[in-house]
């Protein structure tokens, strides 16, 4: 058992750090800029109080990483308390005010009475990577469905029964509405000519979406005000929308060759409706460390796809989705369940057997989302690959 305890209300500019003893009784308070020589100092100061330590953060990534790492380089003991919990623990705490060394005394008291905190440990290079990749990607999607949210106000404040027409989410649209924006000029080009233009830029179905194009010009032929700028914007966001295609594009080329590489890949890939992205998304939220869960249960309830109870009095078997989360690994686990049922028999008849008991679809997708959480960990705690006729079991 640690001797002292230290607890650092992480900052973007500043950390604050606290250093307790075994009867709570603070050695230590500095605030200390987040900068290596003075994280150092931090370090060497709390090892002179004692050699063994335990060092509680409020934050696990971002701008903690760098004191993350100067630790874990340094073989510090590190354990994660989330934010949610010192802000409720801090109710139980003398004085109403909130200050950076109050929430890191807090910080350092938790980690010094509670027994079940996440361990940080270091992460390879790979997995860093992955999950560097895959959080770019998820802020590209991000834009791009803001970019094409204010593309559709646009172009419906203008034109709305092209809007109605099109879908916005395909190159093809994007691409005609990046060179065509109102009525009147659709009108003036003509299905024939529009044909060629779209043709010429590689756009499929380039007859249909001319038809589509030119029957909603027919039916418009009022310009309303501001129609000249509103097209100019409305050509800017589709290319930008396009260029984000692009760009994701890119990114899911490096995200699936890093993937790839991954000494657990083909396991993971293995399991019918996971390829290389939700792959390597699961890989950035685990780094495929099963021991840092200690069981498939705690896996499961860190992807939110186990039912916690909410009972009290005569209330019992309320059970609902936990409020703390990875949200990203419950993605993994709930968009996979949903293409495995299309192309894995097992799964397609686990789904149809929760829907004949009554569940909901969202219910027996997520029932089949918490199977293939015990499935996926026997299989890496084995190191094999799923058989579609192989039953694999999993440890009590």
């Amino acid at each position: 058992m640690a001797k002292i305890w230290a607890g650092t209300d992480v900052g973007k500019t500043h950390h604050h750090c606290v250093v307790l003893d075994a009867e709570g009784r603070k050695l230590l308070s500095r605030r200390v800029l987040n900068d290596e020589p003075e994280l150092l100092a931090l370090l060497a100061d709390a090892l002179a109080i004692d050699g063994d330590v335990v060092w509680a953060v409020d934050v696990a990534d971002g701008m903690a990483t760098l004191l993350i790492n100067i630790l874990l380089n340094h073989g510090q003991q590190l354990v994660y308390i989330p934010g949610l919990a010192v802000n409720r623990a801090s109710a139980g705490y003398r004085g109403m005010g909130k200050t950076d060394a109050k929430d890191a005394t807090v910080i350092a008291d938790q980690a010094r009475m509670r027994r079940d905190l996440t361990i940080l440990r270091p992460d390879d290079e790979q997995t860093v990577e992955l999950r560097i990749l895959t959080d770019r990607r998820a802020d590209l999607n991000v834009d791009r469905t803001r970019r094409i949210n204010r593309l559709r106000g646009q172009l419906t404040s203008i034109f709305p029964a092209l809007e109605r027409s099109l879908d916005l989410g395909n190159v093809g649209p994007l691409t005609l509405v990046s060179g065509y924006q109102t009525p009147a000029a659709l009108r003036r080009t003509g299905r024939r000519r529009l044909e060629i233009w779209l043709r010429n830029r590689k756009v499929r179905s380039a007859e249909a979406l001319a038809e589509a194009a030119l029957e909603a010009a027919e039916r418009q032929h009022t310009a309303v005000p501001g129609e000249k700028i509103t097209a100019q914007v409305i050509h800017t966001l589709a290319k930008e929308v396009m260029a984000l295609n692009e760009e994701i594009a890119e990114i899911d080329k490096l995200i699936a060759a890093r993937f790839r590489d991954h000494e657990l890949a083909e396991v993971i890939s293995s399991m019918p409706g996971i390829g290389p992205l939700l792959g390597a998304e699961f890989l950035a939220a685990t780094a495929g460390d099963m021991s840092r869960f200690g069981s498939s249960d705690r896996l499961a309830s860190f992807a939110g796809v186990a039912p916690v109870p909410r009972d009290s009095g005569n209330v019992s078997g309320n059970l609902h989705r936990p409020r703390r989360y990875h949200r990203g690994l419950q993605r993994v686990f709930y968009t996979s369940a949903l293409i495995s049922i299309r192309n894995c028999d097992a799964s397609r008849r686990f789904y149809e057997r929760k829907r004949a008991e009554g569940k909901r679809h969202t219910q027996a997708v997520l029932a089949l989302a918490r199977r293939r959480v015990n499935v996926l960990w026997a299989l890496i705690r084995d190191g094999r690959c799923f058989q579609r006729e192989l039953r694999v079991t999993v440890a009590a």
